[in-house]
């Protein structure tokens, strides 16, 4: 697949969003900046400084890829909670010149020595500790190989000079964030257990940084240099793997150094689909994500949602059946392809879409108790950050990752500076024992070693007439699958420009629990006609932070979520 440098200039608008974090009401998007025309590239991300990293790679003649390369090391530094070396995610690369669309996968594996059983305590019950802020809960980390892979096939710049940003950013440091400080104070008490992350993290009083203060992560930043002068085997095979084997073994950890050598990123094909006569391309598994996207949009194509309305009850009722049909089937159907057969083509088929649209009752919930995971075969044919690249060429990039819970499992592996994932609480450790964001599974996804453990995370990449019309993903756990569906529904079916289908308030039901999650910019009015059709509504906190570009008229334009108030979408 080509993938070719930044030539030539383009003359394009970008749109820039400035954004206030969601408080108890609908969001606004205010400050909203329209430059003179410019050089067509854009880069949108959690964090500020990662973005401006990103954009000075394009304006340097780098591709979306490379620009990509540097946002993702670079928030490993500013953006520690989700940001990282020591976990995984998945990329979505579309390359203009062929039209074709790369879909990598760098998720984490379970190590060698892992059971299917080992996370059962006393009497079969699941310790909940052991298997989330344990050295055991650690799965080898996929970001670096994940990243270089990136970069060797679809690159152009030396991975050195991309890794050299981050490195600045964590050797000099930079002034936390009222919004890093109340995420470093809601995950004191779990840094604070280990003495390498409470080095970094905390004060020397043993108090969490507080917004001001600067944050140095000199450890983080040798092994950032190692990485740009030895490239991955210095993670893999070098120094930084003999101390994360040796913060394995003190604290009775799984990975071994043959676990971190035979690590291999891999280059699969994205799953597809079309909704309205737009093109979707998304991740396909281990992701779940692509999977149910196409099918929940697949279930809704047969109801004019125009005619309902964005947000209204009963568009709401639609989505949160469909979602409910998509969600019992993950805890059946997916996995890791390289362990289970996963029906992807019936899952994602029109058919089967709407043989479960004759279930949905239009003006009743149907209880999930009631709903069980179909048979798809037949019609065969958590913490998280999003970043989006668009480069003058028309390249796209669409990546997310993560550590899973916010800064992982907490640990630091002792020397290195990088926190560790605890990618492990992703897999089924009991079938019918809800993992930490209530989602249900079976054997497709009990634990194994060398397996990948299913994620939600969603990467996606809409064309239309085979060129970009929308690339987006978001972090959230077992919400990101309905959060990205709804930014396409707002977009496509709604006609809103980015920035009101990011600020639209949103809803999730993940079949089990049977509760209804809605935003607080859901209407009072709504909400008691949702509950007269029988669903349990519960108003929770933002959902998502989704990361967006999209192309209009032949311009771009971005949006950052405003619900992650320190992300930003830059142009230039």
């Amino acid at each position: 697949m080509a993938f070719v440098r930044v030539r030539h200039v383009l003359h394009l608008s970008v749109l820039l969003l400035a954004v206030p974090a969601l408080a108890d009401g609908p969001v606004r998007p205010h400050g909203l900046l329209h430059p003179a025309a410019g050089k067509a590239g854009m880069v949108v991300a959690q964090e500020a400084q990662a973005a401006r990293i990103g954009v000075d790679v394009l304006q340097r003649g780098g591709n979306a890829v490379d620009a990509a390369v540097a946002m993702g090391f670079a928030l490993a530094v500013t953006l520690p909670r989700a940001g990282n070396l020591g976990g995984g995610g998945f990329m979505m690369v579309h390359a203009a010149e062929t039209g074709r669309t790369a879909a990598i996968d760098y998720r984490e594996t379970a190590p060698r020595g892992a059971t299917q059983d080992m996370f059962l305590g006393a009497g079969g019950k699941v310790d909940k500790e052991r298997e989330r802020y344990s050295h055991k809960a650690v799965a080898v980390p996929g970001t670096v190989a994940g990243l270089a892979l990136a970069l060797r096939q679809y690159g152009s710049m030396p991975l050195k000079a991309l890794i050299a940003p981050a490195v600045r950013l964590a050797e000099d440091g930079f002034v936390v964030s009222q919004d890093m400080a109340k995420a470093l104070a809601r995950h004191e008490e779990r840094l604070a257990r280990w003495p390498a992350s409470a080095k970094i993290f905390l004060r020397p009083d043993g108090q969490p940084l507080r917004a001001g203060d600067r944050l140095v992560q000199a450890d983080l930043a040798a092994s950032l240099r190692l990485i740009g002068e030895q490239g991955p085997d210095a993670f893999y095979r070098g120094a930084i793997a003999e101390r994360i084997v040796a913060e394995m073994k003190s604290g009775g950890g799984l990975i071994a150094a043959g676990d971190l050598a035979g690590y291999r990123a891999i280059v699969r094909q994205p799953v597809t689909g079309t909704y309205r006569g737009y093109e979707i391309r998304s991740m396909p598994p281990p992701s779940s994500g692509g999977i149910h996207v196409i099918q929940i949009l697949n279930i809704l194509e047969g109801y004019d949602l125009a005619a309902l309305g964005p947000n209204s009850a009963a568009s709401i009722h639609l989505l949160a059946e469909a979602a409910k049909r998509a969600y019992a089937d993950r805890s059946r159907h997916l996995g890791d392809p390289d362990f289970w057969k996963v029906p992807s083509a019936g899952l994602t088929s029109k058919n089967y879409a709407a043989a479960l649209r004759k279930s949905i009752d239009l003006a009743r919930a149907t209880p999930s108790d009631e709903i069980a995971p179909g048979e798809p075969a037949r019609f065969e044919g958590p913490n998280t950050t999003h970043f989006t690249v668009a480069d003058a060429e028309g390249n796209v990039v669409a990546n997310t990752y993560t550590l899973n819970l916010s800064y992982g499992s907490g640990i630091v592996a002792a020397g290195t500076g990088i926190l560790l994932n605890n990618e492990m609480a992703d897999f089924v450790a009991k079938p019918g024992v809800p993992n930490a964001f209530g989602l249900l599974g079976d054997d497709a996804n009990a634990v194994a070693a060398g397996k990948r453990p299913l994620s939600s995370m969603s990467p996606t990449i809409v064309l239309k007439d085979g060129k970009l019309f929308l690339a987006t993903g978001s972090p959230g756990g077992s919400r990101i699958i309905t959060t990205v569906v709804q930014i396409l529904l707002n977009a496509i079916d709604h006609r809103m420009n980015i920035a009101d289908a990011t600020a639209a308030p949103r809803v999730h039901h993940q079949w089990q629990p049977d509760t209804l999650r809605v935003e607080q910019g859901i209407s009072p009015d709504t909400r008691r006609l949702l509950e007269a059709m029988g669903h349990r509504v519960e108003i929770g906190p933002p959902m998502g932070a989704t990361q967006s570009i999209m192309q209009s008229g032949g311009r771009l334009f971005g949006a950052s979520d405003p619900r992650s108030p320190d992300g930003r979408a830059i142009g230039y």
